[in-house]
């Protein structure tokens, strides 16, 4: 690994303007999001993302760079907003707005690519996480997730 393929850039851009279409662009149809307690598929990670906007209509994106790992490319994500629309998040009863800020804490995503698609992404399971983190930050009792 050596530069940072175009597609995980476009992938970020994406993240960084809620562009969910311009996101499932970039990952491919058997993409694996690896969360600490289940792997979600492709649709399943979209949806994620169109809940997480829904609800979090100023949700921000912040990170210094991409970082080439040996057999991986690694991002340390800073991100958080308010709870001010409505979160369907799936699996989940649709969540009123709060009005709370959310901070998750600063970790690393990290992302395999092939074929100019990401196969696989894998955030660091930390303490306060998200989808969990977020749950708690705005005092709802979040389920086995």
């Amino acid at each position: 690994m050596s530069a940072i393929p175009p597609v995980l850039l476009d992938y970020i851009e994406g993240l960084k303007t809620h562009d969910v279409e311009r996101i499932a662009g970039t990952v491919a149809d058997d993409l694996a999001f690896i969360a600490a307690t289940r792997t979600l598929s492709k649709p399943q990670f979209l949806s994620m993302l169109r809940a997480l906007y829904g609800g979090f209509p100023d949700w921000h994106y912040e990170y210094q760079g991409v970082e080439v790992r040996p057999d991986c490319y690694a991002v340390k994500w800073r991100q958080g907003g308010t709870h001010t629309g409505v979160w369907n998040l799936p699996g989940m009863a649709p969540i009123a707005p709060t009005g709370k800020s959310v901070r998750i804490p600063e970790h690393y995503f990290f992302y395999k690519v092939r074929a100019d698609k990401i196969v696989e992404i894998h955030p660091e399971p930390i303490p306060g996480g998200a989808p969990r983190g977020i749950l708690q930050q705005i005092g709802v009792e979040a389920p086995p997730l």
